[in-house]
């Protein structure tokens, strides 16, 4: 017995060495990393992330092969934590939601009809599918078999509906579908999707300088959710209520129903919500990415500048805005009269922006109190040029140096500035141009107090670029227009004042580069307007002399039009750290021109930031169209009234500034996004005699 011991006592300590040994020899350390990643997993084992268990999932987090936030069953709260004990960038742990833009279903006509092929991978391989549509969704439910958290299902109508509550964000349902239609994106992705020729795309979300889902929020209204039509218009465009007043539509001009009725009202729709909110006495949230410590130097506070800064904070980043005049807006301030867009409106607007946390400094001016390289010996990351086009053309001719020759900007802007927006002006005034700028001076003009006021163009009303609506309304109050009239000099009364503008009457010729009739001059026509006063109101340019003081000014290029030579599809200029957007990107443009460009440089500036590669998509379309969705009739729509835009008496608004567009009622809006077709890249909704004349 006492032998037996020994053995076993002798056999144990044997056993002891070697295991001691071989835990030496041996050793594997595992990362402690790990386990306090496990910790904060949610311990569903479920395999939604892609890998076997929530331990795998917490080795391929440390290992750095996925992200905070992979976890599909824990909260943001979660990969937060997570974030934290990897010491990475907690921007990466915004959730996950899957999205189905193609809303066609059962609209969708089919090309064949075929039994046999009961999921859409199959379907796929048949000639692509039986849809019409080549980007559309073939509606057998891959994607909703794929799905483990029962988070999509069928709609009514045919194609996939998508609960954002329950979804997880794992990504099943993208790998499932075979037409790589559905993606799954955070917020900030979303924010940062640009127009593709591959995507499902009305005609009118097409033209959209903006690429506002234009569809999607009339819907929304039509169902009477109008934070949600406000939070779909957001996405895009930061400004609608400005939008809402002074965009000129041109996705009305695509309107599907145009082709054989009149074109939905889509901006009265805009700024009916828009005024919704504002009216409602509260703000609508505005979510951001958590903070990534990023700085960015915006120059110029237009609508260029205050988007590009609103889609950086909600990026996560920390945009500063360098604003030469006291108050934020730029052109949309200081260049559209308050008759139009009233100050107290913008003025809501631009603070709901700045309570994201976007910082301003006021009345400071590029080239005098800051420069581009001292911004950069600051340490910005980068920085957005957005300083617009106030620089006003001149007409180069004698006289022009004249008491009471001025330029429309400044005029426009001096109004603006003044604090009972009143200025000196004469009894009889000539605004020379036929664009946006010429008639607000007009307007502006009556406004004062101006007895007589003339448009002076040298083509015809056909040929004026400013908005027809805008021109209607000059002439309901009683505008006078001198057309086919190119000034050639302005009269001097022998004391340096204005007292007439020479003109040489003109006959249109052949078309010229931009497709118009090119005005030519009738010899001998010379003819004298009885004025005091004579706005140019031609165009604009960039102000680009603080180039001069600019060490890295040879590296900068500048364009011929004083514009900064750019990247139009990533805006980015000759140098890698800055960016630019409206009027001094593109030359004198739109508002929502401005808007757009603004969210592309943000893109790109985020892109910049965090070390990716700054690059467009290759099936970009930037205000191109999808030949296939353009129609050239549109069967099944019933005639229906347009709504049209209430507006104040000419009587009650020529003495003020009090806005003249009034906004529509709610039954009003309610029966225009009736009339919308939701139209898809070529699906839409035919009318319903009862659902018209409802």
């Amino acid at each position: 017995m006492t032998i037996a011991i020994l053995v076993m006592l002798g056999i144990g300590a044997t056993c002891g060495i070697i295991l001691s040994v071989a835990s030496k020899v041996f050793y594997v350390y595992e990362d402690p990393r790990i386990g306090q990643v496990e910790y904060f997993l949610a311990g569903a084992n479920c395999g939604g992330c892609g890998y076997a268990g929530c331990s795998a999932a917490a080795v391929a987090i440390v290992e750095g092969k996925a992200g905070p936030g992979i976890c599909v069953a824990a909260d943001s709260e979660a990969a937060v934590n997570i974030a934290g004990v990897m010491g990475v960038d907690p921007g990466t742990a915004e959730p996950l939601k899957s999205l189905n833009p193609c809303s066609g279903g059962d609209r969708a006509d089919d090309k064949f009809i075929y039994n046999g092929a009961m999921t859409c991978a199959a379907m796929t391989a048949l000639y692509g599918g039986k849809r019409v549509c080549s980007i559309g969704c073939l509606g057998m439910g891959d994607c909703i078999r794929s799905c483990m958290f029962d988070a999509i299902y069928m709609g009514p109508e045919g194609f996939p509906v998508i609960d954002e509550f329950k979804c997880v964000g794992c990504g099943a349902c993208a790998t499932a579908c075979p037409k790589d239609l559905l993606s799954v994106k955070t917020m900030s992705q979303r924010l940062l999707v640009f127009n593709q020729e591959d995507h499902a795309l009305a005609p009118c979300q097409q033209t959209c300088p903006a690429e506002i889902d234009i569809p999607k929020y009339i819907r929304l209204i039509k169902e009477g959710d109008y934070e949600g039509a406000v939070n779909t218009i957001r996405e895009r465009n930061p400004l609608l209520l400005s939008c809402g007043r002074v965009c000129p539509h041109p996705c009305e001009n695509y309107c599907r129903r145009g082709i054989e009725d009149e074109a939905v009202s889509i901006n009265q729709l805009k700024r009916f919500v828009a005024d919704y909110e504002m009216n409602s006495g509260r703000r609508f949230p505005i979510s951001c990415a958590p903070d990534t410590g990023k700085r960015v130097a915006v120059i110029g506070g237009g609508p260029a500048g205050v988007s590009c800064a609103y889609f950086l904070r909600r990026l996560g980043h920390h945009p500063t805005i360098y604003e030469a005049m006291s108050k934020l807006g730029g052109i949309t301030r200081y260049g559209i009269p308050e008759y139009r867009l009233p100050d107290k409106v913008l003025d809501w607007e631009i603070e709901g922006i700045l309570n994201l946390g976007v910082d301003v400094h006021y009345n400071t001016v590029l080239g005098q109190d800051f420069t581009i390289q001292s911004l950069r010996d600051e340490g910005y990351d980068a920085i957005f040029m957005g300083i617009g086009a106030w620089k006003d053309y001149t007409l180069g001719i004698k006289g022009e140096e004249l008491k009471g020759v001025s330029q429309g900007i400044n005029f426009l802007s001096s109004v603006a500035d003044s604090p009972d927006k009143k200025v000196p002006i004469g009894k009889r005034a000539a605004v020379v141009g036929g664009g946006n700028s010429a008639i607000d001076c007009v307007r502006t003009l009556l406004r004062l107090g101006c007895e007589e006021v003339y448009i002076v163009y040298r083509r015809t009303r056909k040929e004026m670029p400013a908005n027809e609506v805008e021109i209607v309304a000059a002439e309901h109050e009683g505008i006078k227009f001198q057309f086919l009239a190119a000034p050639t000099r302005v009269l001097d009364d022998g004391q340096g004042n204005v007292k007439g503008l020479e003109y040489l009457q003109m006959e249109l010729g052949e078309p010229d580069a931009s497709g118009r009739r090119r005005p030519v001059p009738i010899e001998g026509s010379e003819t004298i307007l009885d004025v005091d006063m004579v706005i140019s109101a031609i165009s604009q340019q960039p102000d680009i002399r603080f180039m001069e003081g600019e060490p890295d000014k040879e590296n900068i290029a500048i364009t011929r039009w004083n514009t900064f030579d750019n990247d139009p599809e990533t805006l980015q200029c000759t140098v890698p750290y800055l960016f630019t957007g409206g009027d001094v990107a593109t030359g004198p443009s739109l508002v929502v021109d401005a808007i757009g460009g603004g969210r592309r440089a943000a893109r790109s500036i985020h892109q910049y930031m965090t070390g990716e590669e700054i690059k467009g998509s290759p099936r970009s379309l930037r205000k191109r169209h999808i030949p296939e969705s353009l129609f050239d009739t549109v069967a099944g729509v019933v005639p229906s009234p347009r709504t049209p835009m209430p507006e104040l008496p000419v009587a009650e608004r020529i003495d003020s500034m009090i806005e003249v567009d009034q906004v529509i009622t709610e039954s009003d809006a309610r029966h225009e996004s009736k009339r919308c077709l939701n139209c898809c890249r070529i699906c839409y909704d035919p009318d319903r005699q009862d659902q018209n004349a409802a």
